[in-house]
């Protein structure tokens, strides 16, 4: 199995990743350890998204981050000046993980200048004087802002999956020593529980997951109802982070012996992968008949998740 090693949307597991140093796994594998790529969301009948219904990258992080053996300190908070300090104090203990921001607002970037409500992490190095220095993942190593300008991304007002503004993460301290095959093992029956569609999950109305949201997804194409800036957003970043994710957790699986699940998760990358092209030539039969043979890949694979989570005791038995 060959994976993809390239550019892509993988902000916060690419900046977990530099925030938590050498003892990290690469990014591809924590992407996987969040749960991205278990599930299909659209969101509110209007925002489709390759993974779980009511999932975020705050819930991802969090599952990350135990499963590695690690604690940190979560702080959010209102006021611009108490964001401050604690982003200095955190820095004091070593670089501290901030996000999401509004990548619309983080203005080192082109094209930038207005807030959009698109999500992003980095990895803040410093604040110097009256200066914020970050790695962003999005392709800008020691990246600088005026503190102001900075404090404006971050609170992030139009990202809808937070309540409070300026979510830092810092003081990351390794409590257990954890494999990675140790950890991708034990995230199996989280990944399982985000292809089951609990009733439980709060979600908006109007929200499908899996086969039903992309059976959807097909209908909006299929009859002009899809929105202009929701197929471009498709084009630009949701089938592209669905395939990268389907492919990194087809090889992180495999590598941990679960082949079965492994090559159905290839099969949906491939098929997911291969639908860009249609989508940005506007060839609309083709992208909703692949959607559709899409569909039913997500019962398939909580089938195979299901005996694998049953099979696999504490030696391995079943892998």
């Amino acid at each position: 199995m060959t994976p993809y090693v390239g550019s892509g949307p993988y902000c916060f597991s690419n900046s977990l990743c530099m925030t938590l140093g050498e003892s990290a796994p690469p990014p591809s594998f924590l992407e996987v350890l969040t749960g991205s790529p278990f599930g299909f969301q659209l969101i509110a009948d209007e925002v489709p998204l390759f993974d779980p219904l009511g999932w975020d990258p705050e819930a991802g992080l969090d599952a990350a981050i135990d499963l590695l053996g690690y604690v940190c300190e979560r702080s959010d908070g209102n006021d611009t000046d108490d964001a401050l300090a604690r982003l200095k104090a955190a820095l004091e203990q070593g670089p501290a993980l901030a996000g999401p921001l509004d990548m619309g607002l983080l203005l080192h970037q082109p094209g930038s200048g207005s807030a959009a409500g698109a999500d992003h992490y980095v990895t803040v190095l410093a604040v110097n004087e009256d200066t914020v220095v970050f790695h962003d993942p999005h392709g800008h190593p020691y990246a600088a802002l005026p503190t102001a300008a900075f404090l404006q991304a971050w609170r992030a007002e139009k990202v809808a999956y937070i309540d409070r503004p300026f979510v830092l993460r810092s003081a990351f301290e390794r409590r257990r020593e954890v494999s990675a095959d140790e950890a991708l093992r034990a995230s199996l029956p989280g990944a399982l529980a985000w292809l089951d569609i609990r009733a439980d999950r709060e979600v908006p109305p109007g929200s499908l997951a899996n086969d039903q949201g992309l059976e959807r997804l097909a209908e909006q194409i299929t009859t002009g109802e899809l929105p202009a800036d929701v197929r471009q957003m498709l084009e630009t970043f949701s089938v592209r982070a669905g395939a990268r994710r389907l492919s990194d957790a087809a090889v992180a699986l495999a590598g941990c012996g679960y082949q079965e699940a492994a090559r159905l998760l290839r099969a949906q990358a491939v098929l997911l992968g291969s639908l860009q092209y249609p989508l940005v030539i506007e060839d609309d039969a083709t992208l909703v008949s692949g959607l559709r043979q899409l569909a039913p890949t997500y019962g398939e694979l909580r089938q195979v998740l299901a005996r694998t989570v049953a099979a696999d005791g504490p030696a391995g038995v079943g892998r």
